[in-house]
């Protein structure tokens, strides 16, 4: 083959792959200016491009943007390289990422006035060991949101480090094909939540100190409906008992103080192999979505719970529960490790250490507590919690860890 057909073909070859010709590493470090010449950098990056942060702490006066295709943002480590938002003008997020095929790692978001680092329609994404925190502590006027992939295919999150959201630490909504795993997440009101999403796994995370640890929701009037095919494995859910920062009207302000794992109104969640202690309303909350809605296409019973060998420690001694004195008298001293609301389908569990719970007995979705008729109750065997399909991200999404 002549040279100038070689070089055709080699074009052809790139331009079929989608893969850079070319791609370019650019530095930006601290210093004056950071703002400009970060932005610069993210606005001119080409597909394949890697906007290297060098360490030291940027002090950001604007939010950033990306929307780029396959672009890589990496810093020096989420010690190293601290992306300062105190003096944040507007309200905005940290970053924002609209592209597809980006990689965010190694870097750490501090103080941002909205969300710190938010994905929106940016299809195979990747948070690598980054680091999200408001550095006052819990405070209803913190960003909503840590790390915030919405409305996405294929998203990744390993290695995180999230404290301080006034609604989730790690949020992934409205989207599929999702892994959360080795990641912590402190003093946020739900350490990590999966919202509306499907074929989700979230394991081998720490949920500590958080108002609840891992929430998996579904919610009426939204684009993407039917949450489900959300796996919780492996995780450690310990200490979740910061009271509820979160401003009214969340929905997460509902999640009461010491909630371990809680599933509403979602279908086909397995809850497994995970240690659970010290939460002191309740290890596992499976309930209705607890309001009224006008969505003809919304089912708010939870469906297909499965509960499998899962280590639960003391858990229920103080509940935020109307008429916690009495229950914890009626239980001993504390309540059984899951609590049911009573509608839908009832949980189930793989093993017999996992089958204690009480019910509130509610007659029907949306009703009051006033309603509740509390009862112990013993969950039925279940004979299809082994085996399960393991959902999760792309595994090609594995290589850019490296």
């Amino acid at each position: 083959m002549t040279r100038p057909a070689l070089a055709a073909a080699l074009l052809a070859t790139a331009a079929f792959s989608g893969a850079p010709l070319s791609a370019e590493t650019h530095r930006v470090d601290p210093g004056e200016g950071a703002s400009e010449r970060l932005q610069e950098a993210l606005i001119l990056a080409a597909p394949g491009d890697v906007i290297e942060l060098g360490a030291g702490r940027f002090v950001l006066n604007d939010g950033l943007s990306l929307d780029v295709d396959g672009v890589t943002v990496r810093g020096a480590g989420m010690q190293q390289t601290i992306l300062d938002f105190t003096g944040q003008q507007g309200a905005g997020e940290g970053l924002l990422v609209t592209s597809d095929e980006v990689t965010l790692r190694d870097f750490a978001v501090e103080n941002a006035k909205g969300d710190a680092i938010k994905s929106k329609g940016a299809d195979n994404i990747v948070y690598y060991r980054l680091q999200v925190t408001w550095t006052g502590g819990p405070k209803a006027s913190n960003g909503a949101y840590g790390l915030y992939p919405v409305e996405s295919t294929g998203v990744l999150i390993d290695g995180c480090v999230v404290s301080g959201a006034s609604d989730a630490g790690i949020y992934v909504g409205q989207s599929k094909d999702i892994t959360v795993r080795y990641s912590v997440a402190e003093y946020n009101v739900a350490g990590i939540e999966i919202e509306n999403s499907r074929n989700a796994i979230v394991h081998n995370n720490l949920a500590t100190r958080n108002t609840g640890g891992i929430l998996v929701f579904d919610l009426p009037s939204l684009p993407v409906m039917n949450g489900g095919n959300v796996t919780i494995a492996g995780n450690v859910v310990v200490d979740n008992d910061t009271p509820n920062f979160a401003p009214p009207g969340n929905i997460v302000a509902g999640v009461r103080r010491g909630t371990g794992i809680m599933v509403m109104a979602n279908e086909n969640v397995v809850i497994e192999e995970n240690w659970i202690d010290r939460n002191p309303t309740t290890a596992v909350m499976v309930i209705s979505y607890p309001n009224a809605f006008d969505d003809a296409r919304y089912d708010p019973a939870p469906r297909d719970v499965r509960i499998n060998r899962n280590r639960f420690g003391r858990n229920g001694y103080d509940p935020q529960i109307d008429g916690a004195p009495m229950l914890l008298a009626a239980f001993g001293g504390s309540l059984p490790p899951v609590l049911w609301d009573g509608l839908g389908e009832a949980p189930e569990a793989g093993s017999p250490d996992n089958q204690a719970a009480w019910t509130l007995g509610l007659p029907h979705q949306a009703a009051g507590f006033d309603k509740a008729r509390p009862q112990t109750v013993t969950l039925k065997s279940s004979i299809n919690v082994g085996g399960v399909v393991r959902y999760g991200a792309p595994a090609a999404l594995e290589a850019r860890l490296r």
